[in-house]
């Protein structure tokens, strides 16, 4: 049996025995796949001791990839990985690579950079109707009032910064800068985010403000991060006996009696069959809280992704936080993140192209070739359009014949410059029309060998709305003895969210500390 002692009025357990730990994970995205391996590696807790409960059909969570040349690949959104995500990076150094042996998947990563440097030489694109003219971003266009402005912001603190967004701590002009249009574009911010987001970013990632213009501190996975992390990971894990659940979804947490923060029951439904765990006292129950692509919505060619619905319906995910927050006050508020679609929401493209004359006629323009160029952004875009081009193939099973690249729209409500509609109203190929308009490329040939596959995700951005203390649980809510919360949604100060980083911080959080070792996760860069 474990240490059991008592404080703060709630039970306490200082240090489990791993042998006799069942460790339930509600969600299969990357923040339970590095709590599995943390609690394998670090807590050595056996593996079939390990239940991966996943709602989908496969893991991975945000950090998709799928589709086929025929149909179209899709990939929701890209993710660019940097130097400074120790924890990240510790967790790829434990996986073995799947595709050399005797190397890890961080192996992989980094023999993949040192030969692909990432070096925009068109960061930004001013557009109009006659051309499209490459910007000069050696300068980040700001004014020393801006200057002042960003350094009043790092000095000030996040309980005085409050709910304030973005737009109240700096002037309109500030918004027409080219470091706004690099930065946004970069982290997909929004002028009517969360201030105290926006200042974590500008002290997370200070060191990136001299190459924010051609984003050479960027490190890019060989293949799109579902095939180059997750699946390694998901491998490493069915290789060690972990049990994973797929179309299985927790419903809801039961708690012991006068004990509001200890879970006993978890109730959930495999293949719409409702099954109950019950749980022992060191058994220890993790739930990612929330998903920022929730409820997305796929097109087509030639249908728009369906229409955000009116009602708010929630899907599992963000249910069965809301039941977890009408029990606790400790465990969060949704509604400060899922309630406000019009401030959250984008759209992004996938284009699979069967002839090789738009990658060719980007790299001309460019003069970077796929892979190198990191995001290319249409300033003067009514959708702030943005497009990344990646080293092919994107896709382990990508024919070589097919080549395939990801963009996406930050204002897509709004009209577009040559397709005269929203974005959301566009099916595929009027999105890549727009884009083509914008590049001033002939649309003929390109189009006819082109799949775009549009996808609206109407929680996107999420985390990054105004939001007040205590909107965010902790890892470990206040209370809890063998209940833990991961992902975007979680409070880890000084740390940034809509990273793979935060949410594997949190997993190593959470693993340390309801299994009681005496070990935490390095330090946040400076």
């Amino acid at each position: 049996m474990p240490h059991l002692f008592f404080g703060k009025g709630y039970q306490e357990i200082a240090q489990r025995d791993p042998e006799n730990t069942q460790a339930y994970l509600v969600g299969g995205g990357i923040g339970s796949l590095a709590a599995a391996v943390h609690l394998i590696q670090d807590a050595k807790v056996p593996p079939k001791n390990i239940h991966i409960l996943e709602a989908m059909p496969v893991p991975g969570g945000s950090m998709d990839g799928s589709g086929d040349a025929k149909e179209g690949y899709v990939i929701r959104g890209g993710r660019m990985l940097n130097f400074s995500y120790v924890c990240t990076y510790d967790l790829l150094e434990r996986i073995p690579s799947t595709v050399k042996e005797n190397k890890t998947v961080m192996d992989d990563i980094r023999e993949f950079n040192d030969i692909h440097h990432t070096c925009s030489k068109a960061r930004l694109v001013a557009t109009s109707e006659d051309e499209a003219e490459i910007i000069d971003t050696s300068k980040l266009g700001l004014s020393m009032l801006d200057r002042v402005d960003l350094i009043k912001l790092t000095l000030e603190s996040e309980e005085r910064l409050g709910k304030k967004r973005i737009d109240e701590c700096f002037p309109a002009e500030f918004f027409k800068t080219k470091f706004w249009y690099m930065w946004a574009t970069t982290f997909a911010f929004q002028s009517w985010h969360s201030a105290v987001e926006f200042r974590r970013y500008i002290l997370r990632f200070l060191h990136e403000f001299p190459r924010l213009n051609t984003l050479a501190g960027v490190d890019r996975t060989p293949f799109n991060q579902y095939d180059s992390i997750i699946q390694p990971i998901t491998k490493y894990l069915q290789d060690q006996g972990v049990d994973f659940r797929y179309n299985t979804r927790v419903t809801d947490l039961e708690f012991i009696d006068g004990i509001p923060a200890t879970v006993d029951e978890i109730h959930m439904t495999t293949g719409g069959t409702p099954m109950t765990a019950q749980l022992e006292p060191q058994d220890i129950v993790f739930v990612t809280l929330g998903s920022m692509t929730s409820r997305s919505s796929i097109g087509t060619n030639e249908i728009p992704p369906p229409a955000i619905p009116e009602e708010q319906v929630q899907d599992g995910c963000w249910e069965l936080w809301e039941k977890l927050a009408a029990k606790n006050e400790k465990f969060g508020n949704p509604s400060a993140f899922n309630t406000r679609v019009d401030e959250s929401k984008w759209e992004s493209f996938t284009v699979t192209l069967n002839d090789p004359e738009l990658l060719r006629r980007i790299e001309g323009y460019t003069h970077n070739e796929p892979g190198t160029g990191a995001l290319l952004t249409l300033k003067d875009s009514n959708w702030l359009m943005s497009i990344v081009v990646p080293h092919q193939p994107h896709f382990v099973d990508q024919p070589r014949d097919i080549d395939v690249f990801w963009g996406y729209g930050l204002f897509p409500d709004k009209e577009g410059n040559f397709v005269k509609k929203p974005m959301t109203d566009c099916t595929g190929r009027e999105i890549l029309t727009e884009l083509l308009g914008h590049l001033h490329f002939p649309a003929g040939n390109i189009l006819e060998h082109a799949i775009c596959r549009p996808c609206m995700m109407p929680y996107i951005t999420s985390q990054f709305l105004t939001r007040a203390s205590g909107d965010r649980p902790q890892v470990i809510p206040e209370g809890a003895t063998n209940l833990a919360f991961l992902g975007q949604f979680v409070e880890i100060p000084e740390d940034t969210v809509f990273t793979v980083e935060y949410s594997v911080r949190s997993a190593q959080l959470a693993v340390y500390d309801l299994m009681g070792l005496d070990k935490k996760p390095k330090e946040i860069s400076p």
